[in-house]
Formats: C-alpha cells, structure tokens, sequence
C-alpha cells in the first residue's frame, strides 16, 4: 500500500504565485484544488462493487461524474474512471477498494502523487477556460456534472463542471504551473480595474 504522509509534505506546484490573483474578470477566482486522494480504477465488471467500496456511484453514463460525501467518481472512458477521496482517508480507500474487488478483474492505481486540482470559478470561468480548451463550454453543451478528459493548450487535464461557474480541473503537477500561468495570462489580457 502506498505511504501517503508524503503527500503532507509535499510542496504544492504553484508555491511560487502569488496567493493574490489580482484584477479579475468579472469575479473570475482561481484557488489551488487542496490535496486528495487519487485514483485511477479500470474494469467495467468492477465498477458495481467499487461504487460499495467508495461510497459514490460511480457513473456508467459517459462524460458524467458523481458526487458525494466528500468523494467524487468520474467517466474517463468506457473502462475508466478517476475517483477522488479526502487526503487523509487514501489508505483507507486504498484498502476498501482492494478488499472489495479482490475477486474481480480490475486495475486500481493511486495517482495521487501524480496530479493537483484547481478550482476556478465566477462569471468568466467558462470564457477563460475557452482561452485555451477547444470543447463548448457553454451550459447547455457542457452542463453541471459533467466531465471530460481534454487538453488545456499542450496540457491534458480533466475537467468537471461542478456548479454553472464552477469548475475543477485535475492536472498532472508538472503541468500545473504552466496551467496556471496561462490563465493568469487570460486574466490579465481581460482584466478590469
């Protein structure tokens, strides 16, 4: 099982900005996702007892996501799904979900280590993410509870719509701070005073 005390002193990948984003466009707020427990399940005979396990349904219905308890489960494709838990209980997780699904064909991998999340929200959350996400993100075609896997300019990221002008978004850390700046850019270029 993994040691997830590293995951406490671990430095965030934007230590280096400022924790004051500036002028924003029309209350547009970009804050760090915090940390959390990360999981990359796959097998679709798995995801039954995985739902029992986490504590979440996990979506059958593609480019959806489930919430709930402070957990989240989300489509990534036909057999996979990102599964995002408190920091503090991703042993625990870890060993829920290895118990449950000892007997089924799965993989189960944590990724914690691997991503960050961001959140941005306010007014201008899906014009600014539009800088440089080529999916519509209007309302009607990207609604609340939706999730894609997409690009971010030359960054993967996955990207979930939790509110009408809430987004959070899972990047790998090593792009995290080039994520950032990019839409710091945008902020700026759009800024008022």
């Amino acid at each position: 099982m993994a040691d997830h005390s590293a995951a406490a002193r671990r430095a965030s990948p934007f230590a280096e900005f400022p924790a004051d984003w500036g002028p924003t466009v029309a209350g547009l707020r970009l804050s760090e996702g915090g940390p959390a427990a990360r999981f990359i399940l796959r097998g679709t005979d798995a995801v039954a007892v995985a739902s029992g396990a986490f504590g979440v349904a996990i979506p059958t219905t593609p480019l959806r996501a489930a919430a709930g308890a402070g957990r989240a489960a989300l489509w990534l494709g036909p057999d996979e799904w990102l599964l995002l838990g408190p920091a503090g209980e991703a042993d625990a997780l870890a060993a829920s979900l290895a118990a449950a699904l000892a007997d089924v064909p799965h993989s189960l991998v944590d990724v914690s280590h691997r991503q960050t999340g961001l959140v941005l929200e306010g007014p201008g959350a899906a014009l600014a993410l539009n800088a440089a996400v080529p999916l519509d993100l209007s309302l009607a075609a990207f609604p609340v509870g939706m999730a894609a896997r997409t690009i971010f300019e030359k960054a993967e990221i996955v990207l979930w719509r939790t509110d009408p002008e809430r987004f959070h978004v899972e990047v790998w850390r090593s792009f995290a701070p080039y994520v950032r700046e990019l839409l710091d850019i945008v902020r700026r270029e759009n800024a008022v005073a």
